[in-house]
């Protein structure tokens, strides 16, 4: 079946989203929640691909500021994921009539699925790409590097084909993570209460975070009935886009085991 886009209204705000129909029956809904500077159309076909692959029904959104939801209009707080996790994404899946999800998340998304799990007995599973649990020295110096390149690159332009004002999406993420309140961000406190299986995936080569984010997942998530880390070598931040077929094998196997 076809793919259906629509907007809805979550979080106050009007946000774009793509849902797939599951083919197959007994299957849990996938929910795809993006990375920093991401968009539906900035994961490309990987969900199409997961949902054909899974037979899951499955959702994909643009949260407020990204994509061509909502442009936003105020800088970011350092309570921003959890405000997601706790307030938009209920809302999200009440809109479509999702009950326990799993949560695929991929940077700022892999957190915002964590916080969410954290507070939730309603979700399935996560799958997590490239997660921060506190925030590191690499992850700040390439986020640096970013605004450097937003200055002095076309930057800003190629991401205005993803965003309904690249600016302000890129300057949204990239203020409040070089703000200096949000080098104490943490949310380590929250693993423990996360009761559902955990697939937490991250790449050799990321350039905005370590092998430590996926292993506090590991040691802190101590109630999930499962914590499964996969480590990819030649991957960087993506690890959808730089092994695509890996993940997908992944998450295939996760789905596979929770039905």
């Amino acid at each position: 079946m076809q793919p259906e886009t629509r907007f809805i209204r979550a979080g106050g705000h009007e946000l774009e989203c793509v849902f797939y129909p599951g083919h197959q029956t007994g299957r849990p809904p996938l929910v795809f929640l993006h990375e920093g500077l991401g968009s539906v159309a900035m994961w490309r076909d990987f969900p199409a691909r997961a949902a054909h692959l899974t037979g899951c029904p499955t959702l994909v959104y643009s949260r407020y500021g990204y994509g061509q939801s909502d442009v936003l209009a105020e800088a970011r707080t350092t309570d921003y994921m959890h405000t997601e996790a706790s307030d938009a994404l209920p809302q999200v899946l009440a809109a479509f009539g999702l009950e326990k999800p799993v949560l695929v998340g991929h940077s700022d998304g892999g957190s915002i699925a964590l916080i969410h799990a954290g507070s939730s007995l309603e979700t399935a599973g996560l799958v997590v790409m490239a997660p921060h649990c506190f925030v590191e020295d690499v992850s700040i110096s390439s986020i640096a590097a970013a605004k450097v390149a937003a200055e002095n690159t076309d930057l800003l332009v190629k991401l205005g084909k993803y965003h309904r004002d690249g600016r302000q999406t890129f300057y949204g993420w990239n203020d409040i993570w070089l703000h200096p309140d949000f080098r104490a961000w943490n949310i380590e406190d929250v693993l423990p209460h996360i009761g559902c299986p955990i697939l937490a995936i991250q790449g050799v080569d990321d350039e905005y975070g370590t092998m430590a984010q996926i292993d506090a997942i590991a040691c802190g998530a101590v109630n999930a009935k499962e914590v499964e880390l996969l480590k990819l070598a030649d991957c960087r931040h993506s690890p959808h886009k730089d092994q695509p077929d890996a993940v997908l094998a992944a998450l295939l196997n996760f789905i596979d085991a929770l039905v």
